[in-house]
């Protein structure tokens, strides 16, 4: 599969006719990374958007004491980098492969030339930007409202449905986290994941190992969000 027919499956160039993507194709490097691999750090000047091909990234910020707090797990279909992209300002978090990553990188003059001509593709941006804007709204509401474990079960789904998406309809959802980071994206504490965790494994419900999670039965889980 070339550039502009993986461009065309993912959701904010899905809009743009086959002319576009091509034209968009050629102005995009495609890499591959380790794991573990940092991409960026706060701080630094933002100089390119990153859309993901294959594997996982985490958005993470860090304290002065060493501490972290994983504020985003993105799979394939995803992108990140656009905050600093957009606003000229220098990146706001941390960005790390958590598996072998494979990414089409757009740099910032060719982006914005881009769009300049593209409305479709503008729209299409805005729309999932407003979307990340949405979800955090809705972090922010299940974190004053919502118990940990309903909570946990919701974003063990939504991070499922990424997979699926990624790889089909599997028998088990692998989702590479550890609970500490799992903590960072409900707002609770790793002591508290791992509480919830052990209940869910009691119930055949998900499996875990060192950062891992797998989901084993999605249609139960998803029936604990209700």
């Amino acid at each position: 599969m070339d550039s502009a027919e993986v461009l065309g499956q993912i959701p904010i160039f899905a809009s743009l006719g086959n002319e576009d993507r091509r034209s968009l194709a050629r102005q995009i490097d495609r890499r591959s990374f380790q794991k573990g691999t940092l991409l960026f750090r706060r701080g630094e000047a933002g100089d390119a958007l990153y859309i993901i091909i294959r594997g996982q990234i985490r958005i993470f910020a860090s304290t002065r004491q060493g501490n972290e707090i994983t504020l985003a797990l993105l799979g394939v279909g995803e992108f990140f980098g656009e905050m600093a992209l957009l606003d000229g300002q220098p990146r706001s978090a941390n960005a790390e492969t958590t598996e072998g990553t494979e990414l089409h990188i757009l740099q910032r003059d060719n982006f914005f030339s881009f769009l300049m001509h593209k409305e479709t593709a503008l729209r299409a941006i805005l729309y999932a930007l407003s979307r990340r804007l949405r979800r955090t709204d809705d972090l922010l509401t299940e974190a004053c409202f919502l118990q940990i474990s309903h909570r946990l079960a919701r974003k063990l789904v939504e991070l499922s449905q990424t997979v699926e998406a990624a790889t089909g309809s599997p028998a088990s959802y692998e989702i590479f986290t550890t609970q500490r980071e799992m903590a960072g994206l409900i707002g609770a504490t790793r002591e508290s994941v791992n509480k919830e965790l052990t209940v869910l494994r009691r119930k055949g419900l998900v499996q875990t190992s060192r950062s891992r999670i797998t989901v084993r039965d999605l249609e139960r889980l998803k029936r604990r969000t209700r």
